[in-house]
Protein backbone atom coordinates (compact mmCIF):
# COMPACT_ATOMS: atom_id res chain seq x y z
CA UNK A 1 0.00 0.00 0.00
CA UNK A 2 1.33 3.44 -0.92
CA UNK A 3 2.56 5.50 2.03
CA UNK A 4 0.64 8.77 1.85
CA UNK A 5 0.00 9.89 5.42
CA UNK A 6 2.07 12.82 6.66
CA UNK A 7 3.81 13.20 3.29
CA UNK A 8 5.39 16.65 3.57
CA UNK A 9 7.78 16.73 0.66
CA UNK A 10 9.22 20.17 0.93
CA UNK A 11 12.19 22.49 1.37
CA UNK A 12 13.19 23.96 4.72
CA UNK A 13 15.94 25.56 6.77
CA UNK A 14 16.96 25.45 10.44
CA UNK A 15 19.45 28.06 11.62
CA UNK A 16 21.01 29.98 14.50
CA UNK A 17 21.88 33.68 14.38
CA UNK A 18 25.44 34.05 15.74
CA UNK A 19 24.88 37.67 16.80
CA UNK A 20 21.55 37.44 18.65
CA UNK A 21 21.67 33.74 19.48
CA UNK A 22 18.13 33.39 18.10
CA UNK A 23 17.07 30.01 16.71
CA UNK A 24 14.84 29.77 13.64
CA UNK A 25 13.28 27.51 11.06
CA UNK A 26 11.28 28.07 7.88
CA UNK A 27 9.54 25.85 5.36
CA UNK A 28 7.36 25.74 2.22
CA UNK A 29 5.45 22.87 0.59
CA UNK A 30 2.56 21.94 -1.67
CA UNK A 31 0.23 20.84 1.11
CA UNK A 32 -1.90 22.69 3.63
CA UNK A 33 -0.67 23.76 7.07
CA UNK A 34 2.99 22.78 6.75
CA UNK A 35 3.91 24.76 9.86
CA UNK A 36 1.85 22.43 12.05
CA UNK A 37 3.89 19.38 11.06
CA UNK A 38 7.43 20.19 10.01
CA UNK A 39 8.82 22.86 12.36
CA UNK A 40 9.59 22.24 16.05
CA UNK A 41 11.34 24.94 18.09
CA UNK A 42 11.86 25.78 21.73
CA UNK A 43 13.47 28.87 23.20
CA UNK A 44 16.81 28.12 24.80
CA UNK A 45 16.87 24.65 23.20
CA UNK A 46 17.03 24.55 19.40
CA UNK A 47 15.06 23.67 16.28
CA UNK A 48 14.02 20.51 14.43
CA UNK A 49 12.60 20.15 10.92
CA UNK A 50 11.03 16.78 10.11
CA UNK A 51 9.79 16.20 6.57
CA UNK A 52 9.45 13.88 3.56
CA UNK A 53 7.27 11.08 5.02
CA UNK A 54 7.11 13.14 8.17
CA UNK A 55 7.71 11.51 11.54
CA UNK A 56 6.24 14.04 13.95
CA UNK A 57 7.70 12.18 16.91
CA UNK A 58 11.08 13.51 15.76
CA UNK A 59 10.03 16.99 16.90
CA UNK A 60 9.52 16.46 20.65
CA UNK A 61 12.14 13.70 20.84
CA UNK A 62 14.72 15.86 19.11
CA UNK A 63 14.00 18.88 21.30
CA UNK A 64 14.29 16.74 24.42
CA UNK A 65 17.74 15.55 23.38
CA UNK A 66 18.82 19.08 22.46
CA UNK A 67 17.63 20.32 25.86
CA UNK A 68 19.90 17.72 27.47
CA UNK A 69 22.91 19.09 25.62
CA UNK A 70 23.19 16.45 22.90
CA UNK A 71 24.80 18.07 19.80
CA UNK A 72 22.53 18.52 16.78
CA UNK A 73 24.37 16.02 14.55
CA UNK A 74 24.10 13.30 17.21
CA UNK A 75 20.41 14.11 17.71
CA UNK A 76 19.74 13.64 14.00
CA UNK A 77 21.72 10.38 13.93
CA UNK A 78 19.81 9.06 16.93
CA UNK A 79 16.45 9.95 15.43
CA UNK A 80 17.28 8.22 12.16
CA UNK A 81 18.64 5.16 13.95
CA UNK A 82 15.47 4.88 16.05
CA UNK A 83 13.13 4.75 13.04
CA UNK A 84 12.43 1.58 11.08
CA UNK A 85 11.38 3.77 8.13
CA UNK A 86 14.39 6.07 8.21
CA UNK A 87 14.94 5.58 4.48
CA UNK A 88 11.86 7.74 3.74
CA UNK A 89 12.57 10.41 6.37
CA UNK A 90 14.32 13.73 6.17
CA UNK A 91 15.24 15.56 9.37
CA UNK A 92 17.50 18.43 10.39
CA UNK A 93 18.45 20.07 13.67
CA UNK A 94 20.37 23.07 14.99
CA UNK A 95 21.46 23.61 18.58
CA UNK A 96 22.33 26.62 20.74
CA UNK A 97 26.00 26.49 19.77
CA UNK A 98 25.14 26.74 16.07
CA UNK A 99 26.01 23.13 15.42
CA UNK A 100 23.71 21.58 12.82
CA UNK A 101 23.00 18.14 11.43
CA UNK A 102 20.76 16.58 8.80
CA UNK A 103 19.62 13.23 7.43
CA UNK A 104 18.14 12.40 4.02
CA UNK A 105 17.01 8.80 3.61
CA UNK A 106 17.68 6.99 0.36
CA UNK A 107 13.94 6.50 -0.11
CA UNK A 108 13.09 10.22 -0.20
CA UNK A 109 11.54 11.29 -3.49
CA UNK A 110 14.18 12.88 -5.75
CA UNK A 111 15.53 15.36 -6.14
CA UNK A 112 16.35 15.14 -2.45
CA UNK A 113 19.30 16.24 -0.37
CA UNK A 114 20.65 18.55 2.30
CA UNK A 115 23.57 20.84 3.06
CA UNK A 116 24.92 21.51 6.55
CA UNK A 117 26.71 24.83 6.88
CA UNK A 118 28.04 27.01 9.66
CA UNK A 119 25.10 27.43 12.01
CA UNK A 120 22.43 26.11 9.66
CA UNK A 121 21.12 23.27 7.55
CA UNK A 122 19.00 23.40 4.39
CA UNK A 123 17.14 20.36 3.10
CA UNK A 124 14.68 19.50 0.37
CA UNK A 125 12.94 16.58 -1.31
CA UNK A 126 10.68 16.15 -4.33
CA UNK A 127 12.37 19.15 -5.92
CA UNK A 128 12.09 20.16 -9.55
CA UNK A 129 15.88 20.47 -9.82
CA UNK A 130 18.92 19.31 -7.86
CA UNK A 131 20.07 22.95 -7.74
CA UNK A 132 17.56 23.85 -5.01
CA UNK A 133 19.66 22.94 -1.96
CA UNK A 134 22.87 24.70 -3.16
CA UNK A 135 20.82 27.79 -4.02
CA UNK A 136 19.29 27.86 -0.54
CA UNK A 137 22.70 27.62 1.11
CA UNK A 138 24.20 30.36 -1.04
CA UNK A 139 21.22 32.68 -0.47
CA UNK A 140 21.23 32.22 3.30
CA UNK A 141 24.96 32.82 3.58
CA UNK A 142 24.88 35.99 1.46
CA UNK A 143 21.60 37.50 2.71
CA UNK A 144 21.48 40.50 5.03
CA UNK A 145 19.05 41.39 7.79
CA UNK A 146 17.83 39.48 10.80
CA UNK A 147 17.47 35.70 10.95
CA UNK A 148 13.91 35.77 9.61
CA UNK A 149 14.95 37.80 6.55
CA UNK A 150 17.87 35.49 5.84
CA UNK A 151 15.78 32.34 6.13
CA UNK A 152 13.13 33.87 3.89
CA UNK A 153 15.87 34.54 1.32
CA UNK A 154 16.74 30.84 1.41
CA UNK A 155 13.12 29.85 0.74
CA UNK A 156 12.85 32.33 -2.11
CA UNK A 157 16.07 30.97 -3.62
CA UNK A 158 14.63 27.46 -3.51
CA UNK A 159 11.56 28.60 -5.38
CA UNK A 160 13.63 30.49 -7.96
CA UNK A 161 15.25 27.13 -8.82
CA UNK A 162 11.86 25.48 -9.36
CA UNK A 163 11.11 24.46 -5.79
CA UNK A 164 8.63 21.68 -5.11
CA UNK A 165 7.78 19.74 -8.27
CA UNK A 166 4.08 20.17 -7.48
CA UNK A 167 4.15 23.90 -6.83
CA UNK A 168 3.39 25.93 -3.69
CA UNK A 169 0.60 25.90 -1.12
CA UNK A 170 1.69 26.68 2.44
CA UNK A 171 4.67 28.12 4.28
CA UNK A 172 5.80 28.89 7.82
CA UNK A 173 8.59 30.68 9.64
CA UNK A 174 9.42 30.79 13.33
CA UNK A 175 12.20 32.42 15.38
CA UNK A 176 12.64 31.94 19.13
CA UNK A 177 15.18 33.38 21.57
CA UNK A 178 18.32 31.41 22.18
CA UNK A 179 17.95 31.88 25.91
CA UNK A 180 15.39 29.98 27.94
CA UNK A 181 13.17 31.80 30.45
CA UNK A 182 14.46 31.86 34.01
CA UNK A 183 13.05 29.30 36.40
CA UNK A 184 9.52 30.20 37.45
CA UNK A 185 9.12 32.83 34.73
CA UNK A 186 6.70 32.70 31.81
CA UNK A 187 8.13 31.39 28.55
CA UNK A 188 9.51 34.05 26.22
CA UNK A 189 7.31 34.66 23.20
CA UNK A 190 8.58 33.75 19.74
CA UNK A 191 9.96 36.73 17.87
CA UNK A 192 8.33 35.41 14.70
CA UNK A 193 5.60 32.76 14.58
CA UNK A 194 4.10 32.96 11.12
CA UNK A 195 2.02 30.53 9.07
CA UNK A 196 0.47 30.72 5.64
CA UNK A 197 -1.75 27.65 5.63
CA UNK A 198 -3.32 27.81 2.16
CA UNK A 199 -2.31 30.35 -0.51
CA UNK A 200 -1.56 30.59 -4.22
CA UNK A 201 1.66 32.48 -3.46
CA UNK A 202 2.62 31.48 0.09
CA UNK A 203 6.14 32.90 -0.03
CA UNK A 204 4.88 36.31 -1.08
CA UNK A 205 2.39 36.24 1.77
CA UNK A 206 5.05 35.00 4.18
CA UNK A 207 7.35 37.85 3.11
CA UNK A 208 4.53 40.32 3.78
CA UNK A 209 4.00 38.86 7.24
CA UNK A 210 7.73 39.01 7.98
CA UNK A 211 7.73 42.69 7.02
CA UNK A 212 4.74 43.45 9.24
CA UNK A 213 6.31 41.56 12.13
CA UNK A 214 9.55 43.49 11.69
CA UNK A 215 7.51 46.68 11.94
CA UNK A 216 5.87 45.46 15.14
CA UNK A 217 9.26 44.60 16.62
CA UNK A 218 10.50 48.11 15.82
CA UNK A 219 7.34 49.56 17.32
CA UNK A 220 7.91 47.61 20.53
CA UNK A 221 11.50 48.84 20.68
CA UNK A 222 10.34 52.43 20.25
CA UNK A 223 7.73 52.00 22.97
CA UNK A 224 10.35 50.73 25.41
CA UNK A 225 12.44 53.81 24.75
CA UNK A 226 9.53 56.25 25.08
CA UNK A 227 8.23 54.69 28.28
CA UNK A 228 11.80 54.59 29.57
CA UNK A 229 12.23 58.32 29.07
CA UNK A 230 14.26 58.42 25.82
CA UNK A 231 11.43 59.93 23.79
CA UNK A 232 13.55 61.32 20.94
CA UNK A 233 15.15 57.96 20.15
CA UNK A 234 11.81 56.21 20.46
CA UNK A 235 10.15 58.60 18.02
CA UNK A 236 12.84 57.93 15.42
CA UNK A 237 12.30 54.19 15.65
CA UNK A 238 8.53 54.63 15.52
CA UNK A 239 8.90 56.51 12.24
CA UNK A 240 10.82 53.58 10.79
CA UNK A 241 8.10 51.19 11.95
CA UNK A 242 5.33 53.25 10.33
CA UNK A 243 7.28 53.57 7.09
CA UNK A 244 7.89 49.83 7.01
CA UNK A 245 4.19 48.99 7.44
CA UNK A 246 2.03 51.97 6.41
CA UNK A 247 -1.05 49.73 6.21
CA UNK A 248 -1.01 48.99 9.94
CA UNK A 249 -3.26 51.59 11.57
CA UNK A 250 -2.60 50.00 14.96
CA UNK A 251 1.00 51.28 15.02
CA UNK A 252 0.35 55.05 14.86
CA UNK A 253 -2.77 54.78 16.99
CA UNK A 254 -1.04 53.18 19.97
CA UNK A 255 2.10 55.22 19.42
CA UNK A 256 -0.03 58.35 19.78
CA UNK A 257 -1.62 57.13 22.99
CA UNK A 258 1.75 56.08 24.41
CA UNK A 259 3.30 59.45 23.53
CA UNK A 260 0.40 61.36 25.07
CA UNK A 261 0.55 59.21 28.20
CA UNK A 262 4.16 58.20 28.94
CA UNK A 263 5.80 60.88 26.79
CA UNK A 264 3.53 63.65 28.05
CA UNK A 265 3.40 65.12 24.52
CA UNK A 266 -0.25 65.36 23.37
CA UNK A 267 0.66 67.73 20.52
CA UNK A 268 3.21 65.35 19.06
CA UNK A 269 0.80 62.49 19.64
CA UNK A 270 -1.94 64.35 17.78
CA UNK A 271 0.36 64.81 14.78
CA UNK A 272 0.94 61.07 14.57
CA UNK A 273 -2.74 60.30 14.98
CA UNK A 274 -3.91 62.96 12.50
CA UNK A 275 -1.79 61.47 9.74
CA UNK A 276 -3.28 58.06 10.41
CA UNK A 277 -6.88 59.35 10.50
CA UNK A 278 -6.61 61.58 7.43
CA UNK A 279 -8.05 59.05 4.96
CA UNK A 280 -9.32 56.50 7.48
CA UNK A 281 -12.94 55.43 6.79
CA UNK A 282 -13.33 54.24 10.39
CA UNK A 283 -12.14 57.56 11.85
CA UNK A 284 -15.01 57.87 14.32
CA UNK A 285 -14.45 54.35 15.57
CA UNK A 286 -10.79 55.07 16.33
CA UNK A 287 -11.76 58.26 18.17
CA UNK A 288 -14.34 56.29 20.13
CA UNK A 289 -11.60 53.80 21.03
CA UNK A 290 -9.60 56.58 22.69
CA UNK A 291 -12.53 57.25 24.99
CA UNK A 292 -12.88 53.54 25.73
CA UNK A 293 -9.18 53.20 26.52
CA UNK A 294 -9.57 56.14 28.92
CA UNK A 295 -12.52 54.46 30.60
CA UNK A 296 -10.62 51.17 30.95
CA UNK A 297 -7.90 52.77 33.05
CA UNK A 298 -5.09 51.68 30.74
CA UNK A 299 -3.61 55.18 30.69
CA UNK A 300 -1.40 56.22 33.61
CA UNK A 301 -2.10 59.94 33.17
CA UNK A 302 -5.81 60.60 33.66
CA UNK A 303 -5.70 63.63 31.38
CA UNK A 304 -3.74 61.97 28.53
CA UNK A 305 -6.74 61.01 26.38
CA UNK A 306 -8.49 64.38 26.81
CA UNK A 307 -5.31 66.29 25.99
CA UNK A 308 -4.76 64.16 22.88
CA UNK A 309 -8.30 64.73 21.62
CA UNK A 310 -8.05 68.47 22.33
CA UNK A 311 -4.76 68.72 20.44
CA UNK A 312 -6.27 66.72 17.58
CA UNK A 313 -9.18 69.19 17.32
CA UNK A 314 -6.77 72.10 17.18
Amino acid sequence: MMKRDRLHSTYSIVARDPESGDIGAAVQTHQMCVGAHVLWLEAGVGAIATQSLTNRHFGPLGLTMLSEGVPAARVVAALAASDAQAEVRQVAAVDLKGSAGAWTGDGCIPHAGHHVGDGYSVQANLMTNDSVVPAMAAAFESAEGDLAARMLAALEAAQSEGGDLRGMQSAALKVVPGTAPQSGMQAVDARYDLRVDEHEAPLEELARLVRLTQAHLLDEEGSRLVTGGDVEAGLEIWIRAREMAPELEELPFWQALTLADDGNDPVGAAEILAAMLENEPRREHWLDLIERVKQSGLLDRKTAADELLEALDN
